[in-house]
């Protein structure tokens, strides 16, 4: 028996709907449902980091392998290979670069092989684009991005998609040129959109209704009595925000309770690791308020804080619709595997 494997790279995927937020963002949902509905394996991240400690990592770099299953209308399995350099910039490469196998959950052969590097930062916009959906103000106008990199581009991206209603961007990153960047390139993007740069983390923050964290910090830089009441506070990367922070939200919502406890990086991770977060301190799972189980906000007062991980599942879930569209048009590079 022959066997092939399809080989997808960047611009294939980009064709085939990698970089479609819309599309991306049911998918996430659909992730997100299926996890609850225990349609899912996630055996959890395995992180193979340069350094002893998380800020070691973020200096040095990291390889993380994310493997899961996916049923539903996906039913694929295969696992996510994405290696972050941070001095690539250096060299004039991505900081991200990802792999992903995908195998027939029948036979475990491998199908396929894609790049995932946009698909890891467009499911990553998805999942907070999804937070903003259940848990931000409906009116909610003004949004600070702290982190000015490809994450906080596409958070923005769903977010807008979600919430049309947004108007204002305050932007602050410690690089003011990447700052400045940033602007120039989302406001040409969004021209109904004001963008500011702040100079401070806190005049990004005040007045901000939806606070978005994605940066390389490993020491917190967000406080609590700079959150205004029914703002929403999405911490996803590291440790970004004070101890405060969450304890002065009204509600917690994660995206997987575990997986954050087994990746221990984030700041509720390791306030859990310190016995100051217990686990029935976590109101919801988004998977819990899209099929019904909990409410995401329940009135326009409450300060949400809002943690997400990620799990390779939701790689797996765009990879699968891309792949089956190249089937479909006959794209892509069919390598021999077995003759």
């Amino acid at each position: 028996m022959n066997v092939d494997i399809l080989f997808l790279n960047n611009k294939d995927m980009q064709a085939l709907g990698a970089e479609d937020m819309q599309a991306v963002l049911n998918d996430v949902e659909q992730a997100y449902m299926l996890t609850e509905k225990g349609d899912v394996l996630t055996p959890g991240k395995c992180v193979m980091r340069w350094g002893e400690t998380i800020e070691d990592e973020n200096k040095l770099g990291r390889i993380n392998a994310m493997p899961g299953y996916i049923g539903g209308e996906y039913d694929m399995a295969g696992i996510k290979w994405i290696g972050s350099g941070p001095s690539n910039y250096k060299k004039g490469l991505p900081r991200a670069s990802v792999i992903l196998v995908l195998n027939d959950p029948e036979t475990k052969l491998p199908v396929c092989l894609a790049d995932g590097t946009q698909i890891s930062a467009m499911r990553t916009g998805a999942s907070g684009g999804v937070a903003v959906k259940l848990l931000a103000r409906q009116d909610a106008e003004v949004m600070a991005v702290c982190g000015a990199g490809a994450q906080g581009r596409t958070q923005l991206d769903a977010a807008v998609i979600v919430r049309p209603s947004i108007r204002k961007v305050n932007v602050y990153d410690i690089s003011a040129e990447n700052a400045q960047r940033y602007v120039d390139e989302m406001s040409a993007k969004y021209p109904a959109i004001e963008f500011t740069i702040a100079p401070t983390a806190e005049a990004a923050c005040r007045g901000s209704d939806i606070i978005v964290t994605v940066t390389l910090a490993s020491v917190p830089f967000v406080e609590a009595d700079w959150l205004k009441k029914g703002s929403l506070l999405m911490n996803l990367a590291g440790n970004e925000v004070s101890y405060g922070c969450i304890e002065a939200a009204d509600k917690i919502v994660v995206d997987n309770w575990d997986t954050i406890k087994h990746r221990m990086a984030s700041t509720i991770a390791l306030m859990a690791d310190e016995g100051l977060i217990k686990d029935e301190d976590i109101d919801a799972q988004l998977g819990q308020i899209l099929d019904g189980k909990k409410t995401g906000r329940d009135n326009d007062e409450q300060i949400i804080f809002f943690n997400a991980v990620g799990t390779g599942i939701l790689d797996l879930a765009v990879a699968t619709r891309c792949y089956r569209k190249a089937l479909k048009e006959n794209v892509g590079i069919k390598i021999p595997y077995w003759r």
